[in-house]
């Protein structure tokens, strides 16, 4: 059963190859001439034009690959600006930047910054899928493309050379009975004239005769074989026409078609990566609308207000003097122009009582209690450095607590080091906390003699701000307790009691290991401290954590987050004590609380 014929294929009784009809007869040499040029037109010159098509379409998926591959460094390269321009904007880590984290204005602006990360982090999946399922993909199926081709070129000029050498062979034999043919007729026609002839001896005319009957019987042996192989021959073109070349033609084709095919998807993949990402791009977008909605001007003109207010109380009316009368001047108590007062004051206070009206020309570090500061100002600026200082005293006890167990791991273990060579360290940390200690009394007796000259109002709300910040004031407490007693006891150890920080770590975990900033010795010491909680977060896609260090989240998950981004797209999470990694932070809703670092150290 004979194969479809191919579109490509062009057949002997096709118009455009079908001879001239010739009005002599061609000799035999013509014909054979004739013969292989239509097999040259059928077959050889197809399988140039088929070549060259063929040889252009991969020149064409080579160019295709090119241009996916510099689409990809583009996507990569702008990620990268993205990146940086976000990094170059975000906050220095100074004073400053607390302060400019009281607005909302600043507080959006960091929040696009972060938002605008996340959105470079997309350009980066766009290059990376391009690069993963486009360019490797059709780089592989080039060379596969390339071998394919050789091979069905290889074998269809290895067909056409067979049938061409058959038919020189057919030509050979037909050519070799003409011969036979020829020489068996005047073989004959000699016999004849000799057995005519009457003066030819009977010798001859019986030799004459028996080599016309040879040139019969080699004619006849020519002619049996130059029709067996004509029989051969055209069984060989059959086969050749009608299924070798077709075959070949068709694996062309088909590999033609799939060429064609895989440039089809590979387009709408193409398409696809970009809107793979169109979901975080919107969200990333949508935080961005969010956080310029969230921006409050009332909110942020009341931040400068408490920022800047003085404190003072406005001057009384100013009373008139009647210079036309002999009389002792009255001059108001609140009033600006107290001449005397003014020259018997020291200049500090007449600075202080015309601070509204007079510039700061003193833009450097003031007195260390803050006194050139309005009352206002200075109640801030004491109470900030109250807490600074009461942070650092927690710092210093931590420091201390983690000493004491080391000397008692190296009391227990002596072979691990030595127990008194930790003495100085811990006895220059009590005179740290003495130091401070005796600074925080300092400070708040400055701060003790400003809220007696503030008013009513503002004495109100000094309260409440103090009741609101309970670990600094447990802090206050254990300094109280930490001067009434000895800095240590004979053991070297120590027995404060716990702050109300500390308190709250009890009670999220009933066992807390205890906070440390050295190495741990013993064996019960040798797990690695988890890291503190410092807010929630939730996965908004999933997420499956193949590479070393990440985690694999489910969609809608909660998570605790201990590490935020550091500017590289990556956010640290923990989901139990055991279970801790890196996710994509586009890929989670982070909410940071402001003390979580201090409720939530242990899950």
């Amino acid at each position: 059963m004979l194969r479809r014929r191919s579109e490509f294929f062009i057949f002997l009784d096709s118009p455009s190859v079908k001879p001239e009809k010739e009005e002599r007869k061609l000799s035999p040499y013509q014909e054979y001439l004739q013969v292989l040029l239509q097999m040259k037109m059928t077959s050889t010159d197809q399988f140039d034009n088929l070549e060259r098509h063929t040889q252009w379409g991969i020149e064409f998926l080579e160019r295709y690959t090119k241009f996916v591959k510099e689409r990809s460094e583009i996507e990569a390269n702008y990620a990268k600006q993205i990146r940086n321009l976000s990094k170059k904007y975000q906050p220095k880590k100074n004073s400053r930047e607390e302060e400019e984290s009281k607005y909302t204005f600043c507080r959006a602006f960091l929040t696009t910054l972060n938002e605008l990360n996340d959105y470079a982090g997309q350009h980066e999946v766009i290059a990376e899928n391009l690069t993963s399922q486009i360019i490797t993909e059709l780089s592989r199926y080039l060379q596969e493309l390339k071998t394919e081709r050789k091979s069905h070129f290889h074998d269809g000029r290895k067909a056409q050379q067979h049938i061409e050498s058959s038919w020189k062979q057919l030509e050979s034999c037909k050519r070799k009975f003409e011969r036979d043919c020829k020489e068996a007729d005047k073989a004959q026609q000699y016999f004849e004239r000799m057995d005519a002839d009457i003066n030819v001896t009977k010798a001859d005319v019986e030799k004459a005769r028996q080599q016309a009957q040879v040139r019969h019987q080699m004619a006849s042996d020519s002619k049996s074989d130059y029709s067996s192989y004509l029989q051969k021959f055209n069984q060989e073109q059959n086969e050749h026409y009608y299924t070798v070349i077709p075959n070949i033609f068709q694996k062309l084709q088909d590999m033609e078609e799939k060429r064609i095919e895989r440039i089809g998807v590979c387009m709408k993949t193409f398409a696809d990566v970009d809107r793979q990402v169109l979901p975080i791009v919107g969200k990333c977008l949508d935080g961005m609308t969010t956080a310029a909605e969230s921006i409050e001007p009332k909110s942020d003109s009341k931040e400068v207000v408490e920022s800047y207010k003085s404190g003072f109380e406005p001057p009384g009316d100013v009373e008139f003097e009647d210079y036309g009368q002999a009389m002792k001047r009255t001059v108001s108590d609140t009033s600006l122009t107290n001449s005397r007062e003014v020259k018997e004051r020291p200049s500090g206070k007449s600075k202080g009582k015309l601070w509204p009206f007079i510039k700061n020309k003193n833009k450097g570090s003031g007195p260390e209690d803050f006194s050139h500061l309005p009352p206002e100002q200075r109640r801030k600026k004491l109470q900030a450095k109250l807490d600074d200082l009461n942070k650092d005293i927690q710092k210093e006890m931590d420091q201390r607590d983690a000493l004491t167990k080391m000397k008692d791991v190296y009391v227990k273990n002596p072979q691990m080091g030595d127990p008194t060579s930790v003495d100085p360290r811990l006895a220059e940390i009590g005179q740290n906390i003495e130091k401070l200690q005796f600074d925080v009394q300092k400070f708040e007796g400055w701060l003790a003699e400003v809220e007696e000259k503030m008013p009513s109002k503002s004495d109100t709300h000094r309260r409440s701000t103090l009741y609101e910040n309970q670990n600094s004031t447990a802090v206050n407490s254990n300094c109280a307790q930490d001067r009434e007693r000895p800095s240590s006891s004979p053991d070297g150890s120590y027995t404060e009691e716990q702050n109300s920080e500390t308190h709250v770590k009890a009670n999220a975990n009933p066992n807390p290991n205890p906070t440390s900033t050295t190495p741990e010795f013993d064996d019960e010491f040798d797990d690695e401290e988890s890291l503190p909680t410092i807010g929630t977060c939730k996965a908004l896609y999933p997420f499956d954590g193949h590479n070393e260090g990440t985690i694999s989240v489910a969609e809608g998950e909660l998570l605790y987050v201990i590490e935020e981004d550091k500017g590289d797209g990556w956010t640290r999470v923990r989901r139990n004590e055991d279970e801790e990694g890196y996710v994509p932070t586009s890929y989670v809703e982070v909410f940071l609380g402001t003390n979580a670092k201090g409720a939530m150290t242990y899950i």
